[in-house]
């Protein structure tokens, strides 16, 4: 968790553009963006991946979801649509060891994705 990019966000030891915030989750422009809008929503607690997940996680993954509608509806994107993906694994093209959703609109978003 020491060399963990997120966690040093959250401690403030790295910038990020915050999009919103409170005492659960974090969500910041990402500084790559594959789409005209691209925000990570991340948890407040590390998680390393989907994988590491407990049951008393349920709420928090659940709060996440419910964090993307408050975002789409700040940003004015919530009619148009957006995507929420979670990378999981290397293969599932995960880079960084803190679970996390990336939060992408502002464009029509093909299918399949990869």
């Amino acid at each position: 968790m020491e060399d963990c990019i997120f966690c040093k966000i959250l401690k403030g030891e790295i910038p990020c553009d915050k999009v919103y915030e409170d005492d659960r989750v974090l969500s910041f422009k990402d500084i790559n963006p594959e789409a005209p809008v691209h925000v990570l929503i991340i948890p407040k607690k590390h998680i390393s991946s989907i994988n590491e997940l407990k049951e008393d996680d349920e709420k928090l993954i659940g709060y996440i979801y419910t964090v993307a509608g408050k975002i789409a509806k700040q940003l004015g994107i919530s009619e148009k649509g957006y995507r929420i993906v979670s990378n999981c694994g290397e293969d599932g093209g995960q880079t960084v060891g803190h679970i996390h959703f990336h939060f992408l609109a502002g464009r029509k978003l093909n299918w399949p994705p990869g």
